[in-house]
């Protein structure tokens, strides 16, 4: 496990106000509700703790909550917005990481080296929680959410700052690409590659398509 990762909420970043997302679009719900909420997640986590996430049922969570079915169905509306849910807290522990922890990841680094330690935190955040990685991006529509879009975000601002060419938005795309959790986990797992090794990769690529050294 790594270590904690700092708390945050918003941040600012260069001229853009890039705030800590959850990976699903939530309304804020109340003081009640959101307990409840909460309650249920505490126990779809433990449940994937103890059996694993393949094993993290709508009724499973239910059932080991103490309450009916459609609860938890009218909470997270399906088993994928609950594995949404889940990733919801780590999604912003590395959010917090690249958007404001110590460099070179966060602030007070240049660009360039900011970009390279990206791809090796997301590689091995995703690798640690890759069960709800791997079940959340089995639903493709669920794939690009707005966590997805806020890498996207960041990643194209170090691109800009660092002077890189060509289509930023696609560059900025295209090296999201590679931080696929179905991928790295098909590298790590049926290729025999090392976490080493792709974060490796990430740094040959950002060479190329950034122009770094």
């Amino acid at each position: 496990m790594t270590e904690p990762l700092p708390a945050a909420r918003t941040v600012f970043h260069a001229a853009a106000d890039i705030a800590l997302t959850a990976a699903g679009d939530q309304p804020p719900l109340r003081a009640d509700a959101a307990r409840n909420r909460q309650r249920l997640l505490d126990v779809a986590a433990e449940l994937s703790a103890e059996h694993g996430t393949a094993n993290v049922t709508m009724e499973a969570v239910a059932a080991a909550a103490g309450v009916g079915k459609g609860t938890v169905f009218r909470r997270f509306g399906d088993r994928a917005g609950l594995m949404l849910a889940l990733l919801d807290h780590h999604e912003q522990q590395i959010q917090a990481a690249f958007l404001m922890g110590p460099p070179p990841l966060g602030p007070d680094a240049p660009a360039m080296d900011r970009l390279r330690a990206f791809g090796p935190a997301v590689i091995h955040h995703e690798h640690t929680f890759r069960d709800l990685y791997t079940a959340v991006a089995a639903h493709p529509g669920r794939r690009y959410n707005p966590s997805y879009h806020i890498k996207h975000t960041h990643i194209s601002l170090l691109l800009r700052e660092s002077g890189a060419p060509g289509d930023i938005e696609l560059v900025a795309h295209t090296l999201l690409g590679y931080l696929n959790t179905t991928l790295d986990d098909y590298l790590i797992s049926r290729r025999g590659m090392s976490l080493e090794r792709l974060s490796a990769g990430w740094h040959e690529l950002v060479a190329r398509l950034g122009g770094g050294k």
